[in-house]
This record gives C-alpha cells, structure tokens and sequence, in this order.
C-alpha cells in the first residue's frame, strides 16, 4: 500500500511551508537543497521539518494539505508546537493576532 504524507517545514524567516508528498525524505531534501528555485523555501534555507501526517490515500493527504495550507500562521505555530488551547481559540476565531 502507498503511504502519503503531508509536512510542514518551518522556515529560516519563521514562516511555514505545506506540502505532500509519497517520498517524505526524497521532497525534504530537495527543498533543503533548493533543487527547485522558484520554490517559497528556496530564499529561506535553512528549514526544519516540523511535522509529518500519514495517509493512505492519496484524497485524504490532499484534503489535509489544502486544509492546513489555509491556517493562519498562529493556528500553524500552534499546531507545531501542540498547543491545542490556542488551535481551539483560533478555530473559534478569538486570538488571531497572537
């Protein structure tokens, strides 16, 4: 069966990047390589992997993506760092400026 995963780098700037992949080492190196230089993390290496999903199927690994990709910056900090009070908060849209 293929495994799927959905990553977050974060960045040297601070910010986030989403992305999925089936070769989680494969796409991880390329960005910390700047295989790509049209790519967001291509200006902002060095990154850090901060999280890695599991799917397995390929519909559900999208469907995560695109969900997280639409996060706030704080409700994506705070999902990297499970603090879950503020994930709560920020679903409820209370908090967004933090």
């Amino acid at each position: 069966m293929k495994v799927y995963y959905v990553y977050i780098l974060r960045c040297f700037d601070g910010t986030f990047y989403v992305g999925m992949t089936n070769d989680i080492e494969r796409r991880v190196n390329e960005h910390h390589y700047g295989i790509d230089r049209d790519c967001y993390t291509y200006d902002r290496r060095p990154l850090r992997l901060v999280h890695v999903s599991e799917f397995n199927w390929v519909d559900q690994a999208i469907a995560a993506e695109k969900k997280i990709k639409s996060w706030s910056h704080g409700k994506k900090r705070a999902f990297v760092d499970g603090d879950w009070e503020a994930i709560k908060r920020y679903s409820r849209g209370r908090d967004r400026k933090r």
